[in-house]
C-alpha cells in the first residue's frame, strides 16, 4: 500500500444507510452534504448521514466520482438521468407565473 494512503476500515459502530437525495451548502470554509432517504408520496425525507468537507476535499470528491462514474459508464453503459420536467434550478430560480409569493 501506498505511504500516503492510508488502510481504510470501517468503524465498528458504523451504520450503512441508503440515499436517493442529496443537499450540498457550502460557506467560505467548508461544504456540507445531507445524505437523505426520501419515500415517493412522503411530504418529508430523512437525513441519513451529514458529511462535512473541506473546499479541497469536495474538490478532490468531485474529481473521484467523476472518474469513478466514468470507469462504471465504460464497463456497463450510459447512466441516463430522466428528464421532460424542469430542472432543479429552473425550479428554484425560475418560479412558474402560477406561483404567488
Amino acid at each position: 500500500m501506498n505511504q500516503n494512503t492510508p488502510e481504510m476500515r470501517p468503524a465498528p459502530q458504523m451504520v450503512t444507510a441508503y440515499s436517493n437525495l442529496a443537499r450540498i451548502a457550502h460557506s467560505p470554509a467548508d461544504f456540507v452534504i445531507d445524505f437523505a432517504h426520501w419515500l415517493p408520496g412522503e411530504a418529508q425525507a430523512w437525513i441519513q448521514a451529514r458529511i462535512l468537507l473541506s473546499p479541497l476535499s469536495a474538490k478532490l470528491l468531485l474529481r473521484a466520482l467523476s472518474e469513478n462514474l466514468a470507469r462504471y459508464e465504460a464497463a456497463f453503459g450510459e447512466i441516463s438521468i430522466p428528464g421532460g420536467g424542469p430542472s432543479l434550478a429552473d425550479l428554484l430560480f425560475h418560479p412558474s407565473p402560477d406561483d404567488k409569493p
